[in-house]
């Protein structure tokens, strides 16, 4: 019985894993699709140049 269990929750840690990983992958490439677009849709800054989205 003790290996039944301790497969089961094996099966159950490797799947939540799974589903984190995944999870993570799609944040990922949402951030990555945001961080792209606003390379291209900038605002104008003083001058008329394209100013920087970001603060740093």
């Amino acid at each position: 019985m003790v290996p039944l269990l301790l497969v089961l929750l094996l099966a159950l840690i490797l799947f939540g894993a799974g589903f984190a990983l995944k999870a993570l992958w799609w944040i990922a490439v949402v951030v990555l699709v945001l961080w792209i677009l606003g390379f291209v849709v900038r605002p104008a800054g003083q001058g008329g140049r394209k100013g920087r989205w970001y603060r740093w």
